[in-house]
């Protein structure tokens, strides 16, 4: 099969998955930082929402909603973690983990473009929406196709 960043897709990938979500977690908090424009105060970084508000910049909403996205990756990368852990443990075939794994992954960079990129557009907030909902339909997959593998 086809390599994908240097991975045979017919092995196991679904674990290397989980540092590629946290990327996407990561990547937003660092565009946030970097939009910020010194705004951020890496002393006091949760204060970054309160400091964006007494600001003026352009950049302000893309700059916070870049910070929700981040924030949105870590609620639920845990869950996915675990959903990766109990597929793997439960024997879930490898082809279904490998897409599923990678379809969590797609679906958060997706998000992250979607909410930081046309977040302020209020006609594309069902995308963002959509691409969330894609993400958790995944991990819950992931548990129902373990759950399954275990029951049986």
């Amino acid at each position: 099969m086809v390599s994908f960043l240097g991975l045979d897709l017919t092995k196991n990938i679904s674990y290397y998955t989980v540092p590629a979500a946290l990327v996407a977690c990561v990547l937003p908090h660092v565009l946030a930082i970097a939009g910020s424009k010194g705004v951020f105060d890496n002393a006091n970084p949760r204060s970054l929402q309160e400091n964006l508000e007494k600001t003026e910049t352009q950049a302000k909403l893309r700059v916070a909603r870049a910070k929700a996205a981040s924030d949105n990756g870590f609620e639920t990368i845990g869950l996915y973690a675990a959903g990766v852990v109990a597929a793997n443990v439960a024997g879930v075939e490898t082809a279904l983990l490998n897409r599923l794994t990678l379809g969590y992954v797609l679906s958060r960079f997706a998000f992250v473009f979607v909410y930081v990129q046309l977040g302020g557009n209020r006609k594309t907030a069902p995308v963002r929406s959509l691409t969330w909902f894609a993400g958790i339909a995944t991990i819950v997959a992931l548990f129902i196709k373990a759950g399954n593998k275990v029951a049986l």
